[in-house]
């Protein structure tokens, strides 16, 4: 259960940590709060499944990696957790997850977000995770980006 002050340190940070030495200290600051206050509950949020993780989340855009595509795959379900982990693994991935099938339409049920700098790179990512996924692959697809959306995480909104 969420406390006024839990959600007084989510509304601070959920747009992100300061870019300062010491980001927790500079949070805690902010409300009245010890470091050691907002890291300990910060922590129990994260065990409690609150909140998922604290990450760092870059901009692969300015990084140079400006050709991304979301590449979709049928592999066996039997298998399919495993590969999955294997191929959120590689260093071109920033995202691999499994999602339900919606035959006839949509075979698909591994999904990986592939990035690189350009088309012919993630093409090549792209034979990298196929020659991995091996015999389990029934089929593949990939989805390119054609615009930035902005990405955020969910918000509170109202009193915090």
């Amino acid at each position: 259960m969420l406390d006024a002050t839990d959600r007084r340190i989510i509304a601070a940070t959920q747009g992100g940590l300061p870019l300062v030495p010491r980001p927790y200290a500079e949070v805690a600051g902010w409300l009245g709060l010890t470091p050691e206050e907002v890291t300990a509950r910060l922590s129990r949020m994260i065990d409690d499944g609150v909140i998922r993780r604290i990450a760092v989340a870059p901009n692969h855009y300015a990084l140079g990696m400006v050709a991304n595509g979301m590449s979709v795959w049928d592999v066996t379900d039997d298998r399919a957790g495993g590969l999955g982990e294997q191929v959120g693994a590689l260093p071109f991935v920033t995202h691999c997850y499994l999602r339900p099938r919606a035959r006839p339409t949509w075979p698909y049920n591994l999904f990986a977000m592939i990035h690189g700098s350009d088309r012919a790179q993630v093409e090549a990512h792209r034979a990298e995770i196929r020659a991995l996924l091996g015999d389990t692959l029934q089929a593949d697809d990939i989805l390119y980006s054609t615009r930035i959306l902005k990405k955020t995480g969910m918000r509170l909104k109202g009193d915090t």
